[in-house]
């Protein structure tokens, strides 16, 4: 029997979030850039404005009251980042500064452990830059080559070449979990179990799905999981490198300094077990603990009515920019997250996210950090909108009703 989910209540949700009162040009704001940045909730906010406050000290370092407070507070949050992706120990989850350094910090560390001269690295046609340029940088130093998905014309992953692509030589496997361009949701699981079958690790870039789909990395097999909290209603500067505990044991620290040794003499250093030894110096204290308030607020709202709004949202959407004369939708895949890139004839991106900015339209116009993408499909850049669980179905007529006046001015 299927289970009714009750609709968000967007009218409560929106009140939470104080830049949705702003003004711009004259109007209200409406922020459709979600998927560049997810806004904080003031509940976020106050947390960390609370740790800042009242209990400000540094973590693991002392026998005060309050250090080991903080300490709590701050480990906490790792245990609310365990559960919601489903890892099976805290100590698989190792903060960084993003994304983009827990992707460095696999290539810099297993990957310089496991890629030799003619091996090769095995990566989507859709991937952003975070998860190509430092497997070029390690091919380069080591002499390997970079091999890669391809995809469809609907922004959908070709998997009957990966029978081709998986070889002997194929040492670590990058993919994407959703395209922060085209919005498709990659059948990640499949993935990861062709490439198991010939024995190669897999990563995965999850910062575009974690705001949008449930994760269970155990059930996917994942060997890495990797993503930001700022796009998870989260602060800036603090990310999540998930990795099974058998390779992050296997793993030599990549950064070194305080917090991560067990013993300096001027002859020989010892490192403590992971996650610590890859968490060298003071940690983003508040930033961990905001991340963990923005999972309790997520969790509070429910994933399965996130999900559910925001895909009545991408449908209206698509429907209604489809209508639009000379405006094209870059990606229809079946499985899309809330991500809607377009170009529209005769109007460069970038000229058109600034119009629409002028009508209060908060967009991103580019490449997206995925040039190849752009490349692939044969334009310069896309305007995107992305939407989250606090937009509604009168924000996206404003969007519409913006992009014609837009064209209306081009004529």
């Amino acid at each position: 029997m299927n289970t009714v989910l009750q609709p968000l209540d967007v009218t409560a949700i929106r009140r939470d979030f104080p830049l949705l009162s702003r003004v711009f040009h004259g109007r209200p704001v409406v922020y459709l850039d979600s998927a560049v940045s997810g806004q904080m909730p003031l509940q976020v906010i106050e947390r960390m404005a609370k740790y800042e406050r009242e209990e400000h000290t540094n973590v693991h370092r002392g026998v005060s009251t309050l250090s080991q407070e903080a300490t709590d507070f701050y480990e906490a949050a790792r245990e609310k980042v365990r559960r919601f992706i489903g890892a099976g120990s805290p100590r698989e989850i190792v903060w960084t500064r993003g994304t983009t350094e827990a992707i460095n910090l696999v290539a810099q560390t297993f990957g310089r452990m496991s890629v030799r001269k003619g091996d090769e690295i095995l990566l989507s046609a859709m991937e952003h830059h975070a998860n190509i340029v430092p497997w070029q940088m390690l091919a380069e130093e080591k002499g390997a080559t970079l091999k890669v998905i391809p995809m469809t014309d609907e922004g959908e992953l070709i998997l009957d070449s990966l029978d081709e692509l998986l070889t002997d030589r194929t040492k670590l496997l990058g993919v994407v979990h959703v395209s922060n361009v085209l919005g498709t949701v990659n059948p990640v699981k499949e993935i990861i179990a062709k490439a198991h079958a010939r024995g190669v690790p897999v990563l995965v870039d999850g910062a575009q799905a974690v705001p949008h789909l449930t994760v269970d990395v155990r059930n996917l097999d994942a060997d890495f999981y990797v993503f930001s909290g700022h796009k998870l209603s989260g602060p800036t500067g603090i990310g999540v490198l998930y990795g099974k505990l058998a390779h992050l044991e296997a793993m030599p620290p990549w950064h070194g300094g305080g917090s991560m040794i067990r013993s300096v003499t001027w002859e020989k250093t010892t490192y403590v077990a992971a996650p610590g030894k890859f968490e060298a110096g003071t940690p983003p204290i508040a930033a961990a603990i905001g991340l963990g308030a923005a999972i309790d607020y997520l969790a509070t709202l429910g994933l399965d009515r996130i999900a559910a709004h925001e895909h009545d949202l991408l449908v209206y959407a698509t429907e209604r920019l489809n209508r639009i004369p000379g405006l094209r939708i870059l990606g229809t895949a079946k499985e899309k997250a809330s991500v809607i890139s377009f170009v529209v004839e005769g109007i460069h991106p970038h000229d058109l996210g600034s119009l629409l900015d002028g009508e209060g339209v908060v967009v991103r116009a580019g490449h997206h950090c995925a040039q190849p993408v752009m490349a692939r499909f044969c334009v310069p850049a896309t305007t995107r909108a992305s939407f989250a669980y606090f937009n509604t179905r009168e924000e996206v007529d404003v969007l519409v009703s913006a992009v014609e006046k837009a064209i209306e001015l081009f004529k």
